[in-house]
């Protein structure tokens, strides 16, 4: 029965490390229900965002859902039919664990919409750093239509993401927009057809890869930390994250390189 239990967790989210294991794709894995995700899937997407975090090859993470019909469809509500208060807040406090490593993950990561990025879905994506999209994506948070409300960041991003008034009325309407619509809002950063998707996330992944990673994450980190900061503030975090790069190898190799004219050997990190 544990070993039963054990696989199922392990094949709701798989990992494929790609570009020489620089890039790794992880994927939602329950096609059947739109990669709804349940508690299996939340436990094991913690599991796989822990051990990402520690494996000093990977410099690039990309998310994204089987198939071509969703990204995530949000928790699983036939899973909920039946639980109780307290069980509907312990399995919440797995997936907010779980976008918690998302949001705060020192590597790059972002997310390759695939389709339905609905509820937590669409804060799963909105948690990355950025989001690519296919032609049939469609963004956005219904839970007011079933009676709750975002409760993964989707009252705080989209408004962060989208206008003001635009994000106010998807939260109080639950309308869905798409990939069109997310685009031209400033939501998503590029749309392509399906078959590309997978394609652009790789190129992506492998001209994000191919720089330093601790410069990589110190910009990242500098970006993160002072968004909402006083500018003043904000440049003095910059300028801290810019002098851990005075002294690092990374630096050094980068302009020697340059000045050889040949392609940077850059240290992998954590």
């Amino acid at each position: 029965m544990a070993e039963t239990v054990a696989e199922e967790v392990a094949g709701t989210v798989l990992v494929e490390e790609r570009e020489e294991g620089r890039v790794a794709l992880v994927t939602l894995n329950r096609p059947q229900v739109l990669n709804a995700m349940n508690t299996a899937m939340g436990i094991r997407l913690n599991q796989v965002m822990a051990e990402l975090a520690e494996r000093a090859r990977v410099r690039v993470i990309v998310l994204t859902g089987a198939g071509e019909r969703a990204f995530c469809a949000g928790g699983d509500l036939k899973e909920r039919n039946t639980m109780t208060p307290r069980e509907w807040v312990h399995q919440h406090r797995i997936f907010e664990e779980a976008m918690h490593r998302i949001r705060w993950c020192r590597k790059p990561i972002f997310a390759a919409v695939n389709g339905i990025a609905v509820g937590g879905g669409c804060e799963m994506a909105m948690a990355t750093d950025f989001i690519i999209c296919s032609e049939n994506a469609r963004f956005g948070q219904p839970e007011v239509t079933r009676g709750i409300m975002p409760g993964a960041g989707g009252t705080q991003m989209l408004p962060r993401l989208l206008p003001r008034g635009r994000a106010m009325e998807l939260l109080m309407t639950g309308e869905l927009i798409s990939a069109e619509e997310a685009h031209r809002w400033g939501l998503v950063n590029r749309v392509v057809s399906l078959p590309e998707l997978l394609p652009t996330a790789m190129a992506i992944g492998r001209r994000i890869a191919a720089s330093s990673p601790t410069a990589v994450q110190q910009a990242k980190r500098s970006a993160k930390l002072g968004l909402e900061q006083p500018l003043g503030q904000a440049i003095e975090i910059e300028l801290e994250c810019y002098q851990r790069m005075v002294d690092h190898p990374d630096r050094y190799e980068g302009v020697a390189a340059f000045n050889e004219r040949r392609t940077p050997d850059f240290e992998d990190c954590y």
